[in-house]
């Protein structure tokens, strides 16, 4: 009976623990701020050169032409983090020529909302990390951006069929 018991739970636990382990595509845990300021600044660099692609290709369209604006304020402030700390970094956006812009500007608007969603779940992960107050800080506010501010403006660009809308947004392009 007791061998019977293991060979049923061993049964059912097995593959609840291998799906436990399973890898995955998203990044480690930072285990340190000068990690976490990496990340964060390798994301903010991701996305500029991303909204760049999209402005060349397409002409200076709105969101991407507010947003960009922005991301480079965030790398700004990650850099300043990071030079407090003494974290060494790319000055340059090294990604900036090396990214394809979609074929139209509604796939870009759909590509603009999902990495505004990874750059909030990248956040998710990271600030639970952060030890150094001012970091905390400065990286709430980030992701706080992208969640209230630069999310909604892709979604908007979404429901308009990738159609520019009038005005500077909602988050006067912050």
């Amino acid at each position: 009976m007791r061998n019977a018991i293991h060979q049923m739970l061993a049964a059912i636990l097995t593959p609840l623990l291998a799906a436990c382990y399973t890898p995955t595509s998203t990044p480690e845990p930072p285990s340190t701020d000068a990690d976490a300021l990496q990340m964060a600044l390798e994301d903010e660099y991701k996305a500029q050169a991303t909204y760049a692609a999209v402005i060349e290709k397409f002409g200076d369209v709105r969101p991407f032409s507010n947003i960009i604006q922005a991301e480079r304020r965030h790398s700004d402030r990650v850099k300043v983090e990071m030079d407090r700390l003494g974290i060494a970094y790319a000055k340059e956006n090294p990604l900036l020529g090396e990214v394809d812009a979609p074929a139209s500007l509604l796939a870009a608007c759909k590509e603009g909302v999902a990495a505004e969603q990874e750059n909030i779940a990248l956040y998710d992960k990271i600030l639970p990390t952060i030890v150094d107050a001012q970091v905390l800080e400065t990286l709430t506010a980030l992701q706080r951006a992208s969640r209230e501010r630069h999310l909604p403006a892709f979604e908007r660009c979404v429901e308009r069929g990738g159609a520019m809308g009038g005005g500077m947004g909602r988050g006067g392009g912050r």
